[in-house]
């Protein structure tokens, strides 16, 4: 295992929820952060002064990753900003849902363009840089929605699918010295607005009876910022609700 204290990182969707919760623990690891945010500048520069709190620099990025061209701008100020980005962190995620029969093209494209094609630009961009200097970590945040699928939210699971296969061609396209994995979240952490039954009802669905926390996906996403022989994996974490059918 190697220590990543002194790397740089860039956690796309690193304002709020479990981005926010990995942005911080890179911090506590001594690992400099680039925060990206679409809408939630407040968030941002909030968790950028906790993480400056921890002795690291921390850097507040804006960008629509929807729209052409923002991965690699957002690649460029991160590298500019941090003198290089060695951890890349792609958790930013739409999160669209409606009957199968009333997805339309830009509710399929905008979920597209932020969980698929953002992660393989992003990862072209600075995936490069990081093989030359000899290290590097792409850590994808995928979705059980890509391995179940959810008919509701089409645009979402078939996004989701793709980045996992994005996933593995990446770990062939910059090895040896990039690695590049996956983390598949389950529910570990609630939507905004859910009581206790919604929760109830999630919990039931998955072997272990209950819904995660957001230091479940930040133990996988420290493991494999530090791990030295894993590329190429997915890892679900999601207390068996992938194994419920």
């Amino acid at each position: 295992m190697i220590d990543p204290a002194g790397r740089s990182a860039l956690v796309t969707g690193g304002a709020r929820r479990v981005g926010a919760a990995m942005a911080l623990a890179l911090a506590a690891s001594g690992v400099d952060v680039a925060i990206h945010h679409r809408s939630s500048a407040d968030d941002a520069e909030a968790l950028a002064a906790q993480c400056r709190e921890r002795g690291v620099r921390a850097v507040v990025l804006q960008s629509d990753l929807a729209e052409p061209g923002a991965a690699e701008t957002l690649a460029r100020e991160a590298n500019t900003a941090l003198a290089g980005v060695d951890i890349l962190i792609n958790s930013a995620s739409t999160w669209e849902s409606a009957p199968f029969d009333q997805v339309d093209r830009a509710m399929w494209n905008r979920a597209i363009a932020t969980n698929l094609t953002a992660p393989m630009f992003l990862s072209q961009a600075l995936g490069a840089g990081m093989a030359a200097r000899g290290f590097g970590r792409i850590v994808n945040i995928g979705d059980v929605a890509g391995l179940r699928p959810w008919p509701h939210r089409a645009p979402h699971s078939v996004s989701k699918a793709g980045l996992t296969m994005l996933t593995r061609i990446l770990a062939q396209a910059y090895a040896p010295h990039v690695l590049t994995n996956a983390i598949v979240p389950g529910p570990v952490l609630m939507p905004d607005g859910s009581g206790a039954e919604v929760e109830a009802n999630v919990a039931s669905e998955t072997v272990l009876g209950r819904v995660g926390t957001p230091g479940d996906v930040v133990d996988a996403m420290l493991y494999l910022v530090s791990a030295e022989y894993v590329t190429g994996q997915c890892l679900v974490v999601d207390g068996g609700q992938a194994e419920r059918t």
